[in-house]
């Protein structure tokens, strides 16, 4: 009976250790798309939270196994009690995290095999060790009471593993549903699919680019709809699913445009996009060094993102190419149906006498055949131009005069995370940038700093998803930092060594440097910074849970 509930009090803390640990680790799991090898990428990066629950596995199981006798045995089981204890608390839920984890329906699937996975554990540790182990007395015989032992270790072992692998059983989990997702998945595509052809007049434009698709998205949203009943894909829903969702809840018979923003992180994604889209026309931003983790070179970048030209050119439409991106440039010989814009000489709409201030931008328009018209935006930044160019050519493209967009693209406000000017009082002033920073982002960023006559502070973790390139990346960036700030605040002490490296190589004063554990701590660093000038405060990036 003693032996009964030792192991009930053990295998209840050790159940309890077991569902925190899989929540946290199916929360990292739906922060990396639900795809088991990105995930698994991610666990051999982090390997150091995984060391812990591995140590106790092997000790565990060499000491139950060697254990004497029952006395021995209890007194190892009681410290792993208390070391359980110590995971399930280390793991326990509360944190506030930037994205917690969503129960969706596919979710709670996974987390039912998670479960039935465990109950297995469980239920063959009950049969092995209920035989003799739980219902004998103590053996004054050492013996006997040592066969005893080795059954209910055994027992003990079974249960013990099931935490300590709770890593692997959740990946596991999501590839045992894989078949099940999968038919789910394109049950739900072919409906969206199904409604789209059931439009024949809606005109689809697909966006992609490594970066600025989201801005650009908006940016042609707000004009369009000042002519037309135009639905865009809601804020990031730009992968397969995120589409699907949008098309089979938002879409009406009354839109005339659709915009679909495309996101990839591995070749052929955007393909996948537009097997469901079947965009009419297409938009690609720009080409760089992002996500090279998972693309693995940037001559993957390039083909994937032109999987959208690609596609629109076979259905006859247009194909709208930023001029400005070396990489794009060098393709447009391939497309005759395209249509470039940008400020570099050459582009078919092209953007000149650009002025940039803490107010705004304007800049001048020239169509193909000459016609010119001058705007004015509150968007921050020369670059901001690349993407009003883009849904200008665009929008005039659908009929709309070029004159007639010169209210909306003044009435166009930032968009969220992507270098919006945030006044938050007390004499400080935030340019919030934290939406996945990128090279070029970085640069444009900081030129916007360098445009206000303030105290400038820059707080960022640095550039994630580069490959080999991550840490050269990352030093010019701290190079660039140097020559625009006043005062910098790296976020995280081991992914900014890259960072702190440039801004020293530069020649900064490294006392106006400081390194902080957390974003809390880098704005409170922020708060104590005494100055006669106001603060412009720079966040530039902020990285998910899963960094």
């Amino acid at each position: 009976m003693v032996n009964l509930i030792i192991w009930l009090v053990y295998a209840a803390v050790t159940l309890l250790a077991i569902i925190f640990t899989g929540l946290r680790e199916f929360h990292m799991l739906q922060l990396n798309g639900y795809k088991t090898p990105e995930h698994s990428w991610w666990m051999k990066k982090n390997i150091k939270r995984y060391i812990y629950p591995l140590a106790l596995l092997v000790v565990q199981y060499s000491l139950l196994i060697t254990g004497a006798d029952n006395n021995a045995g209890r007194a190892l089981v009681g410290l792993f009690t208390v070391l359980n204890l110590a995971l399930a608390l280390i793991n326990k839920p509360g944190k506030k995290f930037k994205k917690p984890l969503v129960y969706t329906a596919r979710m709670k699937r996974m987390l039912t095999t998670f479960f039935v996975l465990i109950a297995i554990f469980f239920t063959i540790a009950v049969v092995l060790g209920i035989d003799k182990a739980y219902v004998m007395p103590l053996w004054s015989d050492k013996g006997e009471a040592v066969n005893v032992w080795f059954e209910e270790a055994v027992s003990y072992i079974l249960v013990g593993t099931a935490l300590y692998i709770t890593p692997i059983l959740a990946p596991l989990s999501n590839l045992i549903n894989k078949p099940i997702e999968t038919a789910i998945n394109n049950w739900y595509i072919n409906d969206a699919k199904k409604k789209l052809a059931s439009m024949p007049d809606l005109h689809k434009v697909g966006i992609t680019g490594s970066y600025g698709k989201t801005s650009m998205k908006f940016y042609l949203s707000e004009l369009l709809a000042s002519q037309y009943e135009t639905l865009k894909t809601p804020e990031s829903f730009n992968t397969p699913m995120g589409v699907t969702i949008t098309v089979r809840r938002d879409l009406k018979p009354t839109h005339e445009y659709f915009i679909c923003e495309m996101g990839a992180r591995r070749v052929h994604e955007i393909k996948e996009l537009c097997g469901i889209a079947n965009p009419h026309d297409g938009i690609i931003t720009s080409v760089g060094p992002q996500h090279l983790e998972t693309f693995g070179s940037i001559e993957n970048v390039v083909n994937t993102k032109f999987e959208l030209a690609d596609c629109v050119k076979a259905n006859g439409g247009k194909i709208y190419l930023n001029y400005d991106n070396e990489l794009i440039r060098k393709k447009v010989s391939e497309y005759p149906n395209a249509v470039t814009y940008g400020t570099t000489e050459g582009s078919m709409w092209r953007g000149t006498d650009v002025t940039v201030s803490d107010r705004g931008t304007e800049f001048t328009v020239t169509s193909p055949d000459g016609q010119s018209c001058r705007y004015s935006t509150k968007l921050l930044g020369e670059h901001s131009v690349q993407n009003l160019l883009g849904a200008i050519a665009y929008a005039c493209g659908t009929g709309i005069p070029m004159e007639k967009l010169v209210l909306p693209v003044k009435r166009i406000a930032a968009v969220p995370h992507r270098l919006q000017l945030l006044d938050k009082g007390g004499g400080v002033t935030y340019i919030d940038d934290a939406y996945n920073s990128n090279p070029s982002g970085c640069r444009a960023a900081l030129a916007v700093l360098g445009l206000f006559d303030a105290c400038r502070i820059l707080v960022t973790p640095g550039m994630v998803e580069l490959g080999a390139k991550q840490e050269e990346l990352n030093f010019e960036f701290g190079q660039e930092a140097a020559k625009a700030c006043d005062y910098i605040v790296l976020v995280g002490k081991a992914q900014t060594v890259p960072i702190y490296n440039g801004i020293k190589d530069a020649g900064f004063e490294m006392e106006k440097v400081y390194v902080a554990d957390s974003l809390n701590e880098a704005l409170s660093k922020v708060q104590a910074y005494q100055t006669s000038k106001k603060k412009i405060v720079l966040l530039e990036n902020d990285l998910p849970d899963n960094y």
